[in-house]
């Protein structure tokens, strides 16, 4: 196969990727705790039909050689994990969390995951749970039906039942070493992985972990004016690959003609 085909080839292939990730961030513009991904790409290996530094003869070495590569790949795609507005809301179980952290919840498994979306709900039990039902952890205690939920900046939370008894506990964040290794599960779920490392608990406000906001909502950090441009340049950069692709495939065909002339 033709290097130059079998190149703008992967190119081809690298770049729909790019158009998939940049579809998949402005589908989400909306999305509460949304974080956009960024694709990153990598050159394949190079044929060497001349090796630089080589022999030229009379003592002489070649300064430049001759290597072509094979195209490109994509690498990795990572979450970007900055601050998205925060959107006032007044609803009294809606949270954001400005800063570093996570909400933690148990999934139906038993096995916990992390979250930025913080519109909880209060089950008919009294667990606070996200829109899914899956449970939160964080510190969460039960809330009784009719009671006032006040949380505080750093996390402290106090409940007022309507027989006017209170109960206060504290709620706890969770932080990875590296955010940008979690798994994405969908849902506006993460997960744990040998790449983000463990997670690590904390207090809001506390030890560099991220503050809470009663009454509002992290939105998504897509930036449509960015992506748009990505998706302009994936496109452009698409199309023309494909036409290295006409190019090359013209190549050999006059190539074949002059065998065959």
């Amino acid at each position: 196969m033709s290097l130059a085909l079998y190149a703008a080839a992967t190119g081809m292939e690298a770049q729909e990727l790019k158009l998939a990730n940049t579809a998949n961030n402005l589908a989400n513009i909306n999305t509460t705790g949304f974080k956009k991904s960024k694709v990153e790409f990598q050159d394949l290996l190079y044929n060497e039909y001349r090796p630089k530094g080589g022999d030229a003869g009379g003592g002489n070495t070649v300064p430049a050689g001759v290597e072509l590569g094979n195209g490109s790949q994509v690498i990795s795609t990572s979450k970007i994990f900055t601050q998205g507005k925060l959107e006032p809301t007044g609803e009294s179980m809606d949270f954001a969390i400005q800063g570093d952290g996570f909400f933690e919840v148990q999934r139906p498994d038993g096995t916990s995951a992390y979250t930025k979306d913080g519109a909880l709900k209060v089950g008919a039990d009294g667990r606070v749970s996200t829109a899914d039902g899956l449970i939160v952890l964080s510190g969460w205690q039960s809330v009784s039906a009719g009671s006032k939920v006040f949380v505080s900046a750093t996390g402290e939370v106090t409940i007022e039942s309507p027989t006017g008894n209170a109960q206060s506990f504290r709620l706890q964040l969770v932080r990875f070493p590296n955010a940008g290794g979690l798994k994405s599960l969908g849902g506006n779920l993460y997960e744990e992985t040998e790449a983000s490392g463990p997670p690590e608990a904390g207090n809001p406000g506390e030890s560099g972990f991220g503050s809470i906001r009663q009454g509002y909502l992290e939105s998504s950090n897509v930036d449509v004016a960015s992506e748009m441009i990505e998706l302009i340049k994936a496109q452009r950069a698409y199309e023309a690959n494909s036409k290295s692709v006409q190019a090359a495939d013209e190549t050999m065909a006059r190539t074949n003609q002059l065998k065959h002339g």
